[in-house]
């Protein structure tokens, strides 16, 4: 995979996605948007992908958001930023995803490792990603109404995962208001600090942890957890018991057990 805005690379069973702009605070621009639509969908379809990371590049920042110089320029009247003819395709009338994966369509975890600032579309990143975890000079902060936009997703987003008031007190402060890494990890916005020298490694560490785990299973209660979120708690419960009884059916089901009785590693198959 060849990309100019976004780095690509694998470890055994997992990859890394590297927000490559470390110039622009690795701000998001329309190349960008197309270069990460198009590594998401590599990494869902790719069956010796079984989780992956996203990062930024240089010490400054994960990402910044939008890059306001560019992202709002349009392609021509009656066309889209991609060219498209208006509203012509599904993603024009859903929320604009920007730099986020399409998380409730993904099976494989992501893990969030914030390498500095993250504001905009990459709060973005963290309050999608299934395991976020941040280097102790990280900060975080939701501009948008210091710059004259509304918050949109990403306050929807950080309502999800803040406690409310605090969610709040981010989104309607706009830049004024950011916090630190210590500050994030308190709240659960992130769920562990490393040293920024170490954090990728032990976003690595992290994912081979995954990788260790049936990865049928672990996508099968991803997806539980995920989709149970937009449904009352019976429901959720209804839906990941089917999620359950599907992987029950799989090879993997069936070694799990069987290295158990004979004290040894699984060797899982995806299958």
């Amino acid at each position: 995979m060849s990309y100019e805005t976004i780095l690509f690379e694998r470890r055994g069973k997992a990859a890394c996605v590297t927000l490559n702009r470390p110039d622009r605070l690795n701000a998001v621009s329309h190349q960008m948007i197309a270069e990460l639509d198009d590594v998401y969908r590599r990494i869902e379809d790719d069956p010796d992908i079984w989780c992956y990371i996203i990062t930024g590049a240089g010490d400054r920042a994960l990402c910044a958001g939008a890059d306001v110089g560019v992202i709002g320029d349009s392609a021509s009247p009656g066309q889209d930023t991609r060219g498209e003819p208006l509203l012509a395709s599904y993603w024009q009338w859903d929320a604009p995803q920007e730099a986020t994966p399409p998380y409730l369509r993904m099976t494989k975890p992501m893990i969030c490792a914030v390498n500095g600032l993250a504001a905009g579309a990459g709060l973005d990143l963290i309050t999608t990603s299934d395991i976020a975890i941040a280097a102790t000079e990280a900060t975080f902060f939701d501009p948008h109404v210091s710059i004259g936009v509304v918050s949109g997703r990403e306050a929807v987003r950080l309502a999800r995962v803040l406690p409310l008031n605090i969610a709040m007190r981010m989104s309607l402060m706009g830049a004024r208001e950011r916090l630190s890494a210590q500050r994030a990890y308190d709240l659960g916005l992130v769920s562990e600090l490393a040293p920024r020298q170490a954090l990728k490694e032990r976003a690595w560490e992290i994912a081979d942890t995954l990788n260790s785990n049936a990865p049928l299973a672990v996508r099968g209660t991803r997806l539980a957890v995920r989709k149970g979120l937009g449904l009352p708690v019976y429901e959720a419960e209804i839906l990941a018991e089917s999620h359950r009884l599907r992987a029950a059916v799989t090879e993997d089901a069936q070694e799990g057990p069987r290295a158990f009785l004979e004290k040894r590693d699984p060797r899982w198959k995806a299958r």
